[in-house]
């Protein structure tokens, strides 16, 4: 019989190991886009960061990537850049945890935080903060050398592109129609991405297309060097309307020769473009990332890193900052 309730006792001694090598007690955490939880700080951060920009031919992919790099060696985590539709499906996979980091427009974090517009239908969305604001992103509204196209009201009936479904420039090109007194339905719409978009124009199969980015944008210098290109100006009227009833837009000028077949400057409007981040990641992994970011600005590979300044990080971010950025910016004295 001792030999019987020793054997016993060895079994239940070896079951309930088992179950606490199998994570029985239940204190397990998974992590977020990146998959298990990394030792960079609090138990929702990923092994890797995931950095929703946009599409290629535009300035989120390029800017992303050399982010990515920065991250990588300077923070401690791995983390990489990935194409996508740009700011509405970026928030949105901030939401789902299929993203960690995300470029956006602040006028499109701004209605994802209220639940307008194109995210009426999603709720509000509260799973993000901001790491901080980057750049001018200039609407730009592009038709080849030759066309007849010199006004917005001459964009009636014509092929147009507003950029991929559910993209921040989509919401501007529909703003920006209704100052001139028209809907998508007055033009031939297709939404197509800003390099698809260059290739159709080039082709012959598209009038025009907006696009909103950091200038110059990969995809238009691209158009201009085998078509070339023209960028339609907004009158001073309709930019006064839009700005008086869509507050988040400025009024911009295109340097001439941004463009090599844009000899003159351009004016038309901007929003401001700005940097996510999944709310649920730790406060240290966060500074270290900002840190990463930041202190590399001027090594980000793209013509347009020389705009972002730290001085300038919170200008026109309307949601709350991240406490590991806001950590960061206060040791750095940024206001």
């Amino acid at each position: 019989m001792k030999k019987l309730h020793f054997l016993l006792s060895l079994t239940l001694l070896l079951s309930m190991s088992l179950m606490t090598a199998c994570g029985g007690g239940g204190n397990s955490a998974q992590g977020g886009a990146g998959g298990s939880s990394s030792s960079s700080g609090g138990s929702a951060d990923p092994s890797q960061l995931i950095i929703a920009t946009g599409g290629t031919g535009g300035t989120y992919f390029p800017l992303g990537g050399g982010m990515a790099d920065h991250i990588t060696k300077n923070a401690g985590i791995t983390a990489t850049a990935q194409a996508t539709g740009a700011s509405a499906e970026n928030i949105r996979l901030i939401r789902d945890k299929k993203a960690d980091i995300a470029f956006t427009q602040n006028d499109i974090a701004e209605y994802a935080s209220k639940g307008t517009n194109m995210f009426q239908q999603d709720g509000k969305i509260d799973s993000f903060q901001a790491l901080g604001a980057l750049y001018d992103e200039t609407i730009q509204i592009v038709v080849s050398a030759d066309s007849n196209i010199k006004s917005v009201a001459d964009l009636k009936e014509k092929r147009v592109s507003v950029g991929a479904p559910g993209s921040g420039t989509e919401v501007n090109a529909q703003q920006i129609l209704e100052a001139y007194g028209m809907t998508f339905e007055d033009t031939k719409l297709q939404r197509l991405s800003f390099a698809d978009s260059a290739k159709a124009i080039q082709d012959g199969q598209l009038d025009a297309a907006f696009q909103t980015a950091g200038t110059p944008t990969a995809a238009i210098t691209e158009l201009a060097a085998t078509t070339g290109v023209k960028i339609i100006p907004i009158d001073a009227d309709k930019i006064d309307a839009i700005i008086a009833k869509y507050p988040y837009y400025v009024k911009t000028t295109v340097p001439a020769h941004t463009y090599q077949t844009v000899p003159e400057e351009v004016t038309t409007v901007s929003v401001k473009s700005m940097l996510l981040i999944r709310s649920d990641l730790s406060e240290d992994l966060v500074y270290k990332v900002t840190k990463a970011i930041f202190e590399n600005s001027d090594k980000l590979g793209h013509a347009k890193a020389k705009e972002i300044k730290l001085e300038n990080v919170k200008n026109g971010v309307s949601i709350p900052v991240h406490p590991g950025a806001q950590k960061y910016f206060d040791e750095k004295g940024v206001k």
